[in-house]
C-alpha cells in the first residue's frame, strides 16, 4: 500500500497563527500648547511694546527667557508633534514661530553677541530688526492665505498677527515709538485670540460641558 506525498504533507502541515493586531498611537492634539505658547510671550513683549507701565523702549530681559523656553523651544516642540498628527499647516506655523521666539531670543544673550556686533550704530541695528520684521510680515501674510478655509478665529488670529508685524516693522524702520506702542496693543489682541483658540481645542465633547466657536470655514 503506497503513501501519498501530499498526503503526508498535509497531516504534517504546520498552520501558522496571524500576527496580534497592533493597536493605533494615540497622539494628542498639540494645536492648544503651541496656541498657549505662542499667546503667553506675545502677551509679556506686547505689554513692553505698548508701554504699560514702562517705557517702551526699557530693557525686556525677561521676555528673552521666556522667548527661549516657552515660545522658543514648547512651540517648536509643537510643530514637532504636529508633523507626526499629519497636520502640515500646523507643523509649519509652530515650528516657524518656535524659530522666531528663538531667534528673537538669541538676539538679546549677550554672549551671541548679536546686539553688540552693531556698536552703537542704532540706525543700523533698527534697519536690520526692521528687515528682520518684514520677513515674519511676509511669512504671516503667506499663512493667512493658507488659513482661509480654516475657522474664523485662526483667520483673525493671523490677520491680526500679520498687522502687529507691519507695525513693528515699521516701528524699527521709521524710529517711531507712537508706531511700535500700536504694535504693541494690537499684538495683545493676537495674544488674547491665540489663548481664545487654544481653549477652543482644550474643551472638547469628552472634556468639557461645554465648548467654544471657532466659526469653521471649510
Amino acid at each position: 500500500m503506497s503513501i501519498e506525498v501530499n498526503d503526508i504533507e498535509s497531516k504534517f502541515q504546520v498552520v501558522s497563527a496571524p500576527p496580534p493586531p497592533v493597536a493605533p498611537v494615540v497622539i494628542a492634539n498639540p494645536g492648544p500648547l503651541g496656541l498657549s505658547a505662542f499667546a503667553l510671550t506675545t502677551f509679556v513683549l506686547s505689554l513692553h511694546n505698548a508701554g504699560a507701565g514702562l517705557a517702551p523702549t526699557s530693557p525686556h530681559g525677561v521676555v528673552t527667557g521666556l522667548a527661549m523656553g516657552y515660545g522658543g523651544l514648547v512651540q517648536l516642540l509643537a510643530g514637532m508633534w504636529e508633523f507626526r498628527t499629519g497636520n502640515t499647516f500646523g507643523a509649519t506655523a509652530f515650528s516657524s514661530y518656535g524659530g522666531f521666539w528663538l531667534s528673537f531670543g538669541m538676539m538679546f544673550i549677550p554672549s551671541f553677541n548679536v546686539i553688540d556686533s552693531y556698536k552703537g550704530d542704532t540706525v543700523t541695528l533698527n534697519k536690520s530688526l526692521g528687515y528682520y520684521l518684514l520677513g515674519w510680515t511676509i511669512f504671516t501674510g503667506v499663512m493667512l492665505i493658507a488659513c482661509h478655509r480654516s475657522t474664523v478665529g485662526l483667520v483673525a488670529l493671523f490677520f491680526m498677527l500679520f498687522i502687529t508685524f507691519v507695525l513693528l516693522a515699521a516701528a524699527k524702520f521709521n524710529g517711531s515709538i507712537v508706531t511700535q506702542q500700536a504694535g504693541g496693543v494690537l499684538g495683545l489682541i493676537t495674544a488674547f485670540i491665540a489663548w481664545y483658540n487654544a481653549l477652543s481645542g482644550l474643551l472638547t465633547k469628552e472634556s468639557s460641558h461645554f465648548t467654544l466657536p471657532v466659526g469653521r470655514l471649510a
